[in-house]
């Protein structure tokens, strides 16, 4: 099996990005899995070519994409892409599209085919917070699962895909008073297990468990 990882980099005014820096510090094979890492750029339209690239010449089997979520306390799978573009700050080139369309030929949203519950249920059994979300977002985080998506649905049907949000590590909150934040070394070991948890999960069901909000 073969799994790509991604991770953005900083953006935002942040030194760091913890997503980047957590998927660089994974191993090159767990389990024998291959793990393919690339950090993508934080811009709309680039990121999506970057992937792609990425898909043709490593032909994996499942995608995984992960970004930061600043104020999150949990690792949050997300359930959801939706076809739009609508930035509340600009991209790392100064793009900022309001209510684009993402791909013409799309469709309006497209879920999550990585074993969300599964995920969520792993990682709170191995005592890290967890939590499905329900929104993506509508910035670069939203775009490239949308476009992950997007490619598994319409040119490499073998592929599953989605995207992981990650809370602020503890060097982004030293300024940043009651700012939640989660441990560097948890949030590998969390990537870790969601990719174990995405390839058992691969040609089965997700784990049947709630996962919804009151609202």
């Amino acid at each position: 099996m073969r799994v790509l990882i991604t991770g953005f980099d900083k953006f935002g005014g942040e030194s760091i990005n913890p997503s980047s820096l957590c998927v660089n510090s994974l191993p090159d094979v767990i389990d024998n899995i291959e793990i393919k890492k690339i950090t993508l750029p934080t811009i709309f339209k680039d990121s999506s070519q970057v992937l792609e690239e990425n898909i043709k010449s490593f032909s994996p089997n499942i995608v995984i994409c992960v970004g930061q979520a600043g104020g999150r306390s949990k690792i949050t799978p997300e359930r959801i892409a939706i076809n739009i573009d609508d930035a509340r700050i600009p991209d790392n080139i100064g793009n900022s599209p309001i209510d684009k369309t993402i791909r013409k030929d799309g469709e309006n949203a497209y879920f999550s085919t990585l074993p969300i519950k599964a995920i969520v249920d792993g990682l709170n059994k191995n005592n890290i917070p967890s939590a499905i979300s329900n929104t993506a977002g509508t910035f670069v985080c939203n775009h490239i699962m949308y476009e992950s998506l997007y490619l598994a649905s319409t040119k490499y049907p073998h592929i599953k895909a989605g995207f992981i949000h990650i809370p602020f590590i503890e060097e982004q909150v030293l300024d940043k008073p009651n700012m939640p934040f989660m441990k560097k070394e948890d949030i590998i070991v969390a990537l870790e297990l969601i990719i174990k948890t995405a390839v058992t999960f691969y040609d089965r069901e997700d784990t049947k468990v709630t996962g919804g909000l009151e609202h």
